[in-house]
């Protein structure tokens, strides 16, 4: 299990994995003298017991010993939870999705360890992908692979993470060592510090090494993606304050219902640059120059205006490719005016960004948000889309 991510306590409706240990009592003499074919022991009461095949996620990782009075057995649920206190799980669909399984009741006594998962199952290649995009989306003022092409160094401003960090984009990267030496020298040459982009699972070793004194974690980020190839039918009507329910996902909706008058442009103007912070902060001339420079894809600055033509939200769009020929619309850089908030125009800006994309070629979106960000998660969900993975970010403070 991870070493830094999904820390945070699990909720109804997450997707869990929970490691339960319980005693199997020891069988009657008339028992152990039968036909071992007719009884499949231990392994089949723990998996009866864990919910069902652990196909369905249920009664995976199972193993068995000896104890006083039975057998000390350990299994895996896997599912999704349906109550806290007690805690109750129902296994999961193959995929990762629910399912009608009947549910299971974990005593406290019997859990080890519960951990949140991702709400689907992921293949490490998915990761990849999405990571892969991003990159080209960011590249920074120089980048370079570390000798054994595992590792895409970035360095650019000094200020945003992902145009001035090194992420594990090559296929044996979460097999092997960190390349640190090189990469520290990499960032020595640009007077910069060592920090590493860990996407979950494909940054293993980097897990390892982070949480050794030295380093200093950033927040969880949550990675979420939605496909742009089968458009959800909009909504009869937006809501009353311009928000769009779940499932919409065209931007005629909001259009319609609302003065606010969208425009996209391949660079931004004074107007929407004024309006960008990075988390809360203004950011210097050179990083915003940075945003805005050429990349590996197509760039637009989307933005909303009102009736007088002021610039009231705005945010970046990428079209980038993942390296197996498909095009991913990544939109970042969201802000809206401090007298605009709560009005719907977070939700009518994104749809009006999923119909650039679309209409210029992208099959596929992602998009990244602080996992604390209650809020906007549940906005994104409205848009359509769902956590695929998280990553974090680490600083080298303290060089050994």
């Amino acid at each position: 299990m991870s070493y830094i991510f999904r820390s945070d306590a699990p909720a109804v409706g997450d997707r869990v994995v929970v490691r339960r240990r319980f005693t199997v009592p020891a069988p009657t003499t008339a028992e152990a003298g039968a036909d071992p074919s007719a009884g499949a022991g231990a392994g089949s009461t723990a998996s009866a017991e864990a919910g069902a095949d652990p196909s369905a996620g249920a009664g995976a990782g199972l193993g068995a010993g000896a104890g006083a009075g039975g057998s000390v057995v350990h299994s895996d649920v896997i599912g999704h939870v349906l109550s806290t206190d007690p805690l109750v799980v129902r296994p999961q669909e193959i995929g990762g999705y629910p399912s009608n399984l009947e549910a299971v009741k974990i005593p406290a006594e019997q859990i080890q360890i519960i951990k949140k998962l991702s709400p689907r199952m992921v293949r490490n290649s998915d990761i990849r992908a999405v990571e892969t995009a991003t990159a080209a989306a960011f590249p920074g003022k120089e980048h370079a692979w570390t000798s054994d092409g595992q590792w895409l160094m970035r360095a650019g401003d000094g200020v945003t993470e992902r145009s001035n960090s090194a992420t594990p984009l090559g296929p044996s990267a979460g097999f092997s060592p960190v390349p640190l030496d090189e990469i520290r020298a990499f960032y020595a040459r640009h007077g910069l510090p060592v920090q590493l982009e860990i996407p979950e699972r494909i940054g293993k070793p980097a897990e390892k090494l982070v949480t050794q004194p030295g380093w200093q974690l950033g927040p969880e980020i949550t990675v979420m993606v939605r496909s742009l190839t089968q458009e959800p039918p909009a909504p009869a009507e937006a809501e009353r304050d311009g928000d769009v329910p779940e499932g919409a996902a065209s931007a005629s909706t909001v259009k319609d219902s609302t003065p606010w008058r969208f425009e996209i442009t391949d660079q931004p103007d004074p107007d929407w640059l004024e309006l960008y912070h990075f988390r809360g902060q203004a950011l210097p001339a050179e990083a915003l120059r940075y945003l805005r420079q050429r990349i590996d894809g197509t760039m637009g600055f989307g933005r909303l205006l009102d009736a007088t033509g002021r610039t009231v939200a705005i945010t970046r769009g990428t079209l980038t490719e993942s390296g197996d020929g498909t095009c991913w619309l990544g939109y970042s850089a969201v802000e809206v005016a401090a007298t605009h908030r709560r009005r719907g125009l977070g939700t009518a800006l994104g749809l009006h960004m999923l119909d650039w994309g679309r209409n210029n070629g992208a099959q596929r979106a992602y998009l990244q948000v602080l996992s604390s960000n209650i809020a906007g998660i549940g906005l994104y969900h409205k848009l359509g889309f769902i956590e695929q993975h998280r990553h974090r970010y680490a600083t080298e403070v303290a060089p050994r």
